[in-house]
């Protein structure tokens, strides 16, 4: 219509426009297709209210509210059996060592209560193969120096020897006692190392600072099954670093690096065992 023109009255016939109806342009190429039938094609994708059609099949618009009533997108991530089957216990190549659900009392209280316990380790036996070495060493020499001296009958150096002797043994005895106290404790948040009897000494690593994380197994150690953790994180002080004949680093490896990339899958395994046992 022309601006200029009077503007024609509306007549008793006249039919009223409505909210509803759509004043756009529609390619007659898509007359006859039905998606397009309540003129809200969306032929691209990029139309928000494409759906309308599926409001008006139900006799009713879209109002404000449906868009709060629809549900999120959002998924939660799920795995299959066959991905889950290479994380069960005992089975496929990467066979995980059982351990125990709960923390004991020595590393219970260094826990906090919203992280989530994985498992501890003591160090492998052959921690202690140094002290033992002393301590079998110092009861032959001292053993054999003690009998040359009684067949001498210098009864004072026997008991210098003899106390020599018991000084070695209780030193041994704390290393072992220590190795016994001695944890490495990896959560779903961080790393730990507690040790020492009298003075506690504990460090931790966030497992989100940890920047680089390798181990190393000389000949004996592949062996005997242990190896030393090398753990680089992006700070310049680093209360732990290398950690010493941890036992089984291969498994204990795999289980850091899936609690650091694949955390999800460690709940849904952890989950899947929790109903296997029930």
């Amino acid at each position: 219509m022309d601006p200029g023109e009077p503007r024609q009255p509306r007549g008793e016939g006249a039919r009223r426009p409505r909210d509803d109806d759509d004043f756009g342009y529609q390619d007659p190429a898509f007359n006859n297709d039905p998606q397009y039938a309540t003129g809200r094609a969306d032929p691209y994708g990029t139309d928000p209210y494409a759906d309308e059609a599926a409001y008006a099949a139900r006799g009713r618009r879209r109002t404000a509210e449906d868009l709060y009533d629809e549900p999120e997108e959002y998924e939660p991530p799920s795995f299959t059996e066959e991905e889950l089957e290479g994380l069960d216990r005992g089975g496929g190549p990467r066979r995980f060592l059982p351990l125990e659900d709960e923390p004991t009392t020595l590393v219970a209280r260094y826990l906090f209560p919203t992280e989530r316990y994985r498992g501890e380790w003591k160090r492998h036996w052959i921690h202690l193969t140094g002290p033992l070495g002393i301590a079998a060493g110092a009861t032959l020499v001292l053993g054999y120096l003690a009998g040359f001296l009684t067949r001498q009958n210098v009864d004072g150096l026997v008991t210098v020897a003899v106390l020599i002797w018991l000084g070695v043994i209780s030193w041994v005895a704390w290393k072992v006692f220590d190795w016994y106290f001695d944890r490495f404790i990896l959560t779903n948040k961080r790393v730990m190392v507690v040790n020492g009897i009298v003075t506690r000494k504990v460090a931790m690593m966030p497992l989100g600072r940890v920047t680089d994380m390798k181990y190393t197994q000389s000949a004996l150690g592949r062996m005997l099954s242990y190896g030393t953790f090398v753990l680089e994180s992006a700070g310049q002080d680093q209360a732990l670093r290398e950690v010493k004949h941890l036992p089984n680093p291969n498994e204990l490896y795999l289980r850091v690096v899936e609690e650091m990339y694949e955390p999800q899958a460690v709940e849904a395994r952890l989950g899947k065992e929790d109903d296997d046992d029930a």
